[in-house]
């Protein structure tokens, strides 16, 4: 039988990563929050944060002159590179739960809509890209 050693080797990689997925969990709610502080200074009406439907989440909802927002926030280094963590399936799920909450709004299938993608770069720096993925 082969002798283990349990000074921390077998652990290390496991705590590695969940530090990790700390840093990342952190990390998204510091760019929600910068998210909603740019929204807030256009004016917008924070309706819903970390919205879950049967489709899948959607990380923040607005309602900006008389439009129901869908923010998807993205956080990385460079904002390119935030954007690039944006794909087709993530929009697909994401227009679904968009689809799913305007059940819950006066006007349903008929409200004013739009898709943004707020992106985060490493120094704290955000962009609001509007209707950056509004289309179907």
């Amino acid at each position: 039988m082969k002798h283990m050693d349990f000074h921390g080797t077998a652990a290390e990689p496991v705590q590695a990563r969940r530090r990790a997925g700390q840093r990342a969990y952190l990390a998204g709610h510091a760019a929600e929050a910068h998210a909603m502080d740019l929204y807030a200074a256009r004016g917008a009406n924070l309706l819903e944060t970390r919205w879950r439907g049967k489709s899948g989440e959607v990380d923040l909802i607005f309602e900006e002159h008389g439009e129901i927002v869908f923010a998807e926030v993205k956080a990385a280094r460079s904002h390119e590179a935030a954007m690039a963590r944006l794909g087709q399936a993530q929009i697909k799920r994401i227009h679904r739960a968009g689809s799913e909450y305007l059940v819950h709004t006066p006007k349903g299938q008929l409200s004013d809509v739009r898709f943004d993608l707020v992106v985060v770069d490493g120094q704290g720096r955000g962009d609001i890209l509007e209707g950056a993925f509004s289309h179907f």
